[in-house]
Formats: C-alpha cells, structure tokens, sequence
C-alpha cells in the first residue's frame, strides 16, 4: 500500500504534545505514509474569539485533510477543541468533505490489564462512532505499516459508513472521571 492520506491529528494540547510530535515525526517524516495537514503550536492565535478559532481549524487544516487521527490520553476526552475538531471533520459539506475517523490511545491512557477501556474516557463523539461503525480504535504503534492501514482504511469507510455526530457540542473544557450522556 503506497497512498498516502492527508491526516489532521486532534489530540490534547497540554498533556500529550510530545506523543504528537512523535507520532508525527514518524509517520510524516522518517516513515512518510501520511501528509500532516495538523495545526502546529503558533499556527492560531489562542486570543481570538472560539468561533473565529474553529472557522480557521475547519476550513484552513479540515478541510484539505481526508482522515482525522485522535490521539488519545487520559484526559483527552475533556477538552473542547477535541470535540469541535472530530464534530467538523465527520461533516459532509460543499467545501469540506467528511473525512475518516480513528482513535489511537497513547502509552499515557489507562488501558485495563485486559487492554480494555472506558467508553466514558474517550471522547464521547469518537466513542458514538467507533459503535456505528465509522472509527475504529487502535493501540499505540510504532510500526508503519500498521498506521498506514489503520489511516487508509478510516480514509475508505469515510463515504460507505454515516457518522454520528448527535452528541452535544462542548461549550468548554469538561472536568472529572468520564463524561456522562
């Protein structure tokens, strides 16, 4: 498998800015399997208005991306963006096609022995999609060719799976040990 998908990477800013660098590195650079089309750290000016800030994410980084990877840490299903960035992305419009949805659950989140998870604890729209069908969720890999699956076949099920995308937008950061309905 040769193609390489534009990915835009959602993830938590403050705590898991070194696992994105690291995915980045490897798999846009030394590995080259994907285009990032991600936000880097200075790209947005954090003073401006919330709706002025994911107009430019949507239709600046969004919309040139065909998969979005959620990279996902203990606390990553709290925070705002996260949930505006997977909310634009699953959208089908005229000037931004839906892209292709998975989770990657970093070395930090609290796997169970038996590598399971709480649904509470990731973040509830990629939750509702990985139960339709849409996203599927992987364990942190190093190995590219796995990655490269993972993205192409988020990239393919984009257009023969509808998301769901009914879960209330967040209006701030939440806090606590797992969203509730």
């Amino acid at each position: 498998m040769s193609m390489r998908h534009k990915v835009f990477v959602s993830y938590h800013h403050a705590n898991d800015q070194v696992d994105r660098n690291k995915f980045e590195n490897l798999f846009a650079g030394k590995h080259e399997i994907m285009i990032s089309k991600s936000v880097q750290i200075g790209d947005i000016e954090p003073s401006l208005a919330t709706e002025t800030i994911r107009q430019k994410v949507r239709d600046e980084y969004l919309r040139e991306s065909t998969v979005t990877v959620v990279l996902i840490g203990a606390q990553t299903w709290q925070r705002k963006h996260v949930d505006w960035e997977i909310a634009s992305s699953i959208r089908d419009t005229k000037l931004n096609p839906r892209s292709g949805l998975l989770g990657i659950f970093l070395p930090s989140y609290p796997l169970s022995s038996e590598h399971t998870y709480d649904p509470h604890t990731i973040p509830p729209r990629l939750y509702d999609n990985v139960n339709c069908g849409f996203a599927s969720l992987y364990k942190w890999s190093s190995n590219p060719d796995d990655v490269q699956k993972w993205i192409h076949d988020a990239f393919l099920r984009r257009n023969k799976i509808i998301p769901v995308n009914s879960f209330p937008s967040f209006e701030r950061n939440r806090s606590g040990n797992g969203w509730q309905r």
